[in-house]
């Protein structure tokens, strides 16, 4: 990766990187670069783990990490023990965790790809996990984002965290196609900063609760963008309706860490013309629907979703994937006679209750559209009678609304038994950074509280 930094330095000498210093961001890529170099030398390991608040400084150590030919792990911030423990063993850590450092020679030795990416994914919801990526499979990314919206080169507008796949995709966009990245802290995005730009000429990349928001407090700024993607967590409908009465160029989009973000996106056009339950796929990727026995499956039949593409990791660390692998996700889905995928739910998160599957994005979706609820969230909890039971967990808009009249209002809406039977009001929901709910605790608080059963 020896190019990198003579790239950097040409970049560096424009706009790049708005509101910071470029040479600065360059020299400090330049200076951990040969610091790396250094580090080999002596200890033999070729690895790091890269753990920094600051974005230009996450970012800069990553770029001079890469040109040395280190492998890069990026660490969350907002990791609580329990995910630095699991990742102190698997990285061989000891207690020394939660800081930039390099990694022990014996977890570089066990790496079979060098240099590589290794983006987290899990924790909150689940064991993490590194998905193992390499600058090939990073850009094969970006450049069937290019291909799908016809751009030479792509403007950002990031307020994701860089450590997640969404935010670190926005500056590969804009680093290898020479446009431009505007980083600005959603914490700062919520005071009212909206950073000096021309908004019709970036992308902007949300989860939807920062759509919410946006949508709320600052509809007009956000409808000058050249396309705002949606993504990280499933958007309800109701959502996506107010978007569109604002008319949000919206770009609804469906990826995740193991395909470097997006794999199938709507276009904003597609969007406002009235599509909004439907996605299209990008031409980098291929995706099958996979039936109960394997098969592939034809036009609406609904199986699971199976992925090929330029863009998949190699494998979780520290196993490699098998050659052309077909990744198989969780998630449920069929693609229609125009080649449109829809996403039904996951795989996982199907309830069965009475022999029926529900998928709790349906329940959702009709919960969401009584406006009652700000949030909610449907699982299912053990039952003696019925195997599972569904229960909804909510967010009321006001103090007055009571499970009663959201029950009301969706019964002629969804068929009796995907309708909730137990309920629970709360204050807010657990989800993390992206809008991912954190379902283990939520079915901890279920499990714990004293819910309203609907007979």
């Amino acid at each position: 990766m020896a190019g990198i930094l003579s790239y950097l330095k040409q970049r560096c000498q424009g706009d790049w990187l708005i509101g910071y210093d470029n040479r600065q961001f360059y020299q400090t890529a330049k200076d951990f670069c040969r610091y790396c170099q250094s580090l080999s030398a002596a200890s033999k390991s070729s690895q790091i783990l890269l753990v920094e608040t600051d974005p230009w400084r996450f970012l800069a150590l990553f770029l001079g990490a890469i040109a040395a030919d280190f492998s890069v792990f990026l660490g969350n911030p907002q990791w609580q023990q329990q995910e630095w423990e699991q990742v102190a063993q698997l990285l061989n850590l000891g207690g020394n965790y939660g800081k930039t450092i390099v990694l022990p020679a014996s977890v570089s030795n066990s790496l079979v790809l060098s240099p590589a990416i290794l983006i987290p994914t899990g924790g909150s919801s689940g064991k993490v996990r590194f998905a193992i990526h390499t600058w090939e499979t990073l850009s094969n990314s970006v450049v069937g984002f290019q291909q799908y919206f016809g751009v030479s080169s792509v403007n950002s507008f990031c307020v994701l965290p860089l450590y997640h796949v969404g935010g670190l995709m926005q500056f590969f966009r804009s680093f290898l196609t020479e446009g431009k990245l505007l980083i600005l802290p959603y914490k700062d995005l919520k005071k009212g900063e909206r950073g000096a730009i021309c908004p019709q000429d970036f992308f902007i990349s949300l989860v939807p609760t920062q759509l919410q928001f946006l949508l709320e407090y600052a509809p007009d700024w956000l409808s000058q963008f050249l396309t705002v993607m949606v993504g990280g967590a499933a958007v309800s409908p109701s959502l996506l309706t107010a978007a569109k009465k604002q008319k949000i160029p919206i770009s609804p989009t469906y990826g995740m860490t193991e395909t470097a973000s997006q794999i199938a996106t709507l276009k904003p056009d597609d969007f406002l013309k009235g599509y909004s339950n439907s996605v299209r796929i990008l031409p980098h990727a291929k995706i099958t629907i996979i039936g109960d026995y394997g098969q592939i499956l034809g036009e609406n039949e609904t199986g699971i979703i199976a992925i090929e593409s330029r863009s998949l990791c190699r494998g979780y660390y520290p196993e490699l994937f098998p050659e052309k692998m077909i990744f198989q996700t969780d998630d449920i889905g069929f693609i229609d006679k125009n080649g449109y995928l829809h996403i039904v739910g996951r795989n996982s998160q199907k309830i069965i209750t009475g022999g029926e599957n529900v998928f709790p994005a349906e329940v959702e979706a009709a919960i969401m559209a009584t406006k009652l609820v700000v949030d909610v969230a449907v699982l299912g909890i053990p039952d003696p009678t019925w195997g599972e039971a569904i229960a909804a967990v909510y967010v009321a808009k006001d103090q007055g609304i009571s499970s009663i009249m959201i029950q009301r209002a969706i019964e002629d809406k969804i068929s009796k038994f995907k309708q909730p039977k137990h309920w629970l009001e709360l204050k807010d929901l657990p989800r993390n950074q992206l809008g991912k709910l954190n379902y283990q605790q939520l079915q901890q608080i279920i499990l714990n509280s004293v819910v309203m059963p609907i007979n």
